[in-house]
């Protein structure tokens, strides 16, 4: 039997009526193997997001070891050229005689003259500073 239609209903209100002997109380029950389903896409989908925990952790972590290498790398090349600074510095007569000069070497015809107590004068003379300001 055909339910009763109304002469001006729209056609989409028609689609949406039910019929009369469905209580539209009652929520419809899944079949079991549409519960099955939903349960096996729900624990496919928890695998999938699993497995996508391990490899975002172990990006992130290479990117924080990528900023750290980098600093160090900057670090490495600062001391390198310096280093060859130093390098270039060595060649030089000036550096030949300061070195000498600090293993107390002297020219010939110099005297060398050794200082003592230099450390405790400028202790007194700081604190004869420090007295005039006061």
């Amino acid at each position: 039997m055909c339910p009763a239609v109304e002469v001006g209903m729209p056609m989409a209100a028609r689609a949406r009526r039910q019929p009369a002997s469905r209580s539209p109380k009652k929520a419809r029950r899944l079949s079991k193997s549409a519960r099955a389903l939903r349960w096996i896409g729900l624990v496919v989908l928890l695998a999938v997001a699993v497995g996508y925990v391990q490899p975002l952790r172990a990006y992130r972590d290479a990117t924080g070891n990528v900023a750290a290498r980098e600093a160090e790398v900057e670090r490495i090349q600062r001391a390198n050229a310096e280093l060859e600074e130093r390098i270039d510095d060595a060649g030089t007569p000036e550096f030949v005689e300061r070195e000498a000069r600090k293993l107390g070497l002297v020219k010939p015809g110099e005297r060398l003259f050794i200082v003592t107590g230099i450390d405790e004068w400028k202790h007194e003379r700081r604190a004869r500073a420090k007295a005039r300001l006061r």
